[in-house]
């Protein structure tokens, strides 16, 4: 039975990043992936054209991470947004630039990424194993050290320490079916109960049917239930034949998906947030007396796709066929109450498969965040999604797969120091 220095479990970014730090640190490393080849879901990310990390602050990336982001404060310091822009450039992939700090390879191929983690790993001496599903992993100790042997269907290796990087439980045709919460609870860790986030919301109007595949461009978004703000924000956004989705959505969808534990949720939206609702009456005022014989259903051809037309009409009690100047003051703020105010009912989300990352997982109270190590299992660490972490869109969840990854590798190869 083979013995290795450390056992990587999983191929995503986290447990490349990790086993390739560990082999560059002279560890006899193996990578162990389930499916027959590694990073299916990195080849998906930023709409396969992997959002590979942000420009921001190392305090914004803690903050996206909200009350648990403090935890990451030693990963995101062994193994920073630059370190990773750097690991990337240094080795031939030219990097950009893109709205809200979004870095992308200039190849705007999630492939090219992947390639090149290829190369490190071979390159680093890491021994891969495909199509390997960890059944469970055994404590072997005894006065001197602990070691593990990790079993599958029909063969076992042994390991002087192990990293689980598993995964969530999203998209499980790209390999993450929640394997790694399995294990983790074997081995005595606490698993918080897993959640979808940045998914798409459920919607209890119809009219969406009509208009799906339409999109709007950087409008604002309000979620609430009553007069209490849940979540708001600005950007793209898609209807679909179930309800919304679209970067902004994706984005806001944590707390609305933890708000629907109690009910419905209403979203109301802002077609016009560039611009304030006094201004924006002046500004129709204006047009109305300047176009005054035009139809009202031309004239909103210039402030909405054409197809959200007959919504808007009705939504607001609106003849299609009058013109401007007989258009009344209270169908004037009719048409503003809904510019700035589009209201939608939130009733639910797709299924955790459907969401982009798995939020909840295994306890970070159980995980010394100096060094990923489980406090629960000497000798085993974690890393990436499996740790109850998750963070907007923006490429701060593959930046944490990153940081989580090396400082897991790097803690992991030098344990017997």
């Amino acid at each position: 039975m083979k013995n290795y220095d450390v056992a990587v479990v999983g191929g995503g970014p986290a447990g490349i990043m990790a086993a390739i730090h560990a082999a560059e640190l002279k560890k006899d490393v193996v990578l162990i992936e389930r499916n027959d080849s590694l990073g299916r879901k990195l080849l998906i990310t930023g709409s396969g054209r992997c959002n590979l990390t942000n420009t921001a602050e190392t305090s914004e990336f803690i903050e996206k991470f909200g009350r648990k982001g403090s935890f990451l404060r030693s990963a995101f310091k062994s193994f920073s947004n630059k370190d990773t822009m750097e690991f990337f450039k240094s080795r031939g992939l030219n990097l950009k630039v893109e709205d809200g700090g979004r870095v992308f390879p200039v190849t705007d191929d999630a492939d090219s990424v992947l390639n090149l983690l290829r190369s490190c790993l071979k390159e680093a001496g890491v021994s891969i194993l495909y199509d390997h599903r960890l059944s469970h992993v055994d404590v072997l100790g005894n006065e001197d050290e602990t070691s593990f042997k990790l079993n599958f269907d029909n063969s076992s290796l042994k390991a002087k320490c192990v990293v689980i990087s598993t995964g969530g439980a999203s998209y499980p045709a790209t390999g993450s079916t929640g394997d790694g919460f399995r294990v983790a609870s074997e081995l005595g860790h606490r698993i918080l109960p897993l959640k979808p986030g940045s998914v798409p919301l459920k919607t209890l109007e119809k009219w969406i049917w009509d208009i799906q595949g339409t999109s709007l461009e950087d409008v604002g978004l309000t979620f609430k239930r009553g007069k209490k703000k849940i979540a708001s924000g600005e950007g793209d956004v898609i209807f679909t034949h179930f309800g919304i989705s679209g970067p902004a959505v994706l984005d806001l969808s944590l707390e609305v998906v933890s708000a629907l534990e109690k009910g419905e949720v209403q979203l109301l939206m802002d077609l016009k947030p560039e611009i304030g609702r006094e201004d924006l009456e002046e500004e129709l005022l204006k047009e109305f007396e300047k176009h005054g014989k035009t139809y009202m259903k031309n004239f909103l051809k210039f402030l909405m796709p054409n197809r959200l037309i007959p919504v808007f009409l009705e939504l607001g009690d609106l003849d299609p066929n009058k013109t401007l100047n007989q258009i009344s003051k209270h169908e004037r703020n009719s048409m503003l109450n809904i510019l700035k105010s589009m209201p939608l009912t939130i009733t639910g989300h797709l299924p955790l498969e459907k969401a982009m990352v798995t939020c909840g997982g295994v306890s970070k109270k159980e995980i010394n965040p100096q060094t990923m190590e489980s406090n629960i299992c000497q000798g085993i660490y974690f890393a990436g999604e499996i740790i109850d972490l998750c963070a907007p869109t923006g490429g701060y969840n593959l930046q944490e797969a990153f940081s989580t990854g090396y400082l897991a590798g790097d803690s992991a190869a030098r344990s017997d120091e």
